[in-house]
């Protein structure tokens, strides 16, 4: 079976805070012969991470990283790069992707009333500006 995972379902898996739903994450997750994990359910996942659960951007990264690594899993790997990139440099996924994603679109500047944000985003060799 070809499934789409909700980001519920990644937060089971990852965080295994609920026995029941975190044994039927696994079971399906490694039964399915392809999981495609949207750009959006990964932001949220970052997010919900983050907010939620209060685990650090660096372990963040890593699960992101051991997800997308598994050899069912389909990505999209360019924009996971970036969203990492900016996690790894203390930003958020989100702010990482949503860069890559308006750039590809042929947007040349980031901007943002995030300071940090603009500020990674720079560092990066992007366009950036704060408004």
């Amino acid at each position: 079976m070809k499934i789409t995972a909700d980001t519920n379902v990644l937060v089971r898996l990852i965080m295994a805070d609920d026995e029941v739903q975190n044994a039927a994450a696994i079971e399906t997750i490694e039964a399915a012969s392809l999981v495609a994990i949207s750009i959006h359910s990964l932001c949220e996942l970052a997010w919900v991470l983050d907010r939620s659960y209060a685990i650090a951007r660096p372990d963040i990264a890593a699960a992101i990283r051991r997800l997308v690594e598994a050899r069912n899993v389909a990505v999209n790997r360019p924009a996971v790069e970036a969203g990492l990139s900016m996690l790894d440099a203390g930003g958020d996924f989100a702010d990482g992707v949503i860069a890559f994603d308006g750039n590809w679109l042929g947007g040349e500047v980031f901007v943002s009333f995030d300071k940090r944000a603009v500020s990674l985003i720079a560092q990066q060799g992007q366009g950036a500006k704060l408004l």
